[in-house]
């Protein structure tokens, strides 16, 4: 008998050290009870803060989407009748754009001189010259400039079936995408020539159709002084200036820039890239 009560004792004992044991634990982790290690919060707060969806900050999602077109889905690019020729914008705003290249020779300096004044410009390149120099082609997107389609090989477009133009343009916005991350989204026929298939074929690669207001005629290789006139004399709201950054001998397109571009800004032009109207 004694041998069964002192079991039974040291039983309610163990018992009684559990509970007391439980119950210290308990304090512990209650707050206001002193202990400041001990602060974690109720298991019933704890189980619904696990359950809210993070939301981290659209910034860190997103970064800079307000300073470039929109990226979320849009309608179909609009099939147009004829091109653009001008540019919306306010006050005083111009638009130089330059075709045929990258050209090593020219192209690093045109876009020097860009960056020393902090201007944007616009670059409808063509896919052969591209795939030689993708060097330049991430240089333009990197510094803000943009990237358009100039075709291919830079035929005439008014002369080739359907199936070579697209492959003229899709060609060319695959060797830009790899070169810079993006399709371009502006497409410049050769010559100017342009047809319906053009048209067409540039909306459903999501292209829009830009042409000029005003064109240097620097191929013809007329001196740099005429140039510079050119542009002066063509200067007005939303006006696009059309030049060249390759296709021959370019040291007059260059250095017509270096002249007229500060000549603008000191005219109070403001010299930017067009922005996409989606739809």
């Amino acid at each position: 008998m004694q041998k069964d009560q002192l079991l039974t004792r040291r039983r309610a004992l163990l018992a009684g050290a559990v509970s007391l044991g439980a119950a210290g634990v308990a304090a512990a982790c209650t707050p206001g009870t002193g202990n400041r290690a001990a602060t974690a919060p109720p298991p019933a707060a704890g189980a619904r803060a696990a359950r809210r969806p993070l939301k981290p900050s659209e910034y860190r999602l997103r970064p800079l989407t307000g300073y470039g077109p929109p990226r979320t889905a849009h309608g179909g690019t609009p099939v147009r009748r004829e091109p653009l020729l001008r540019v919306s914008g306010r006050g005083r705003t111009m638009v130089l754009t330059f075709d045929d290249g990258p050209d090593p020779r020219y192209t690093p300096h045109i876009l020097d001189t860009l960056a020393r004044y902090e201007v944007r410009a616009m670059f409808f390149v063509c896919g052969e010259m591209a795939s030689y120099n993708r060097d330049l082609v991430s240089r333009m997107a990197d510094e803000g400039h943009v990237v358009g389609n100039h075709t291919w090989s830079h035929p005439l477009l008014t002369r080739l079936r359907r199936s070579r133009i697209r492959s003229e343009m899709e060609r060319t916005s695959d060797v830009v995408e790899k070169a810079c991350g993006d399709r371009p989204e502006w497409f410049r026929a050769p010559y100017g020539a342009w047809n319906r298939a053009a048209f067409q074929l540039g909306a459903e690669l999501g292209m829009e159709p830009l042409a000029w207001t005003v064109d240097t005629l620097d191929w013809t290789e007329p001196g740099t002084r005429t140039i510079v006139g050119r542009v002066e004399d063509g200067a007005a709201p939303g006006v696009v200036v059309l030049s060249h950054d390759a296709g021959g001998d370019r040291s007059q397109s260059v250095r017509a820039l270096r002249s007229y571009l500060p000549e603008l800004l000191d005219s109070g032009y403001h010299v930017t890239v067009p922005r996409r109207q989606y739809v």
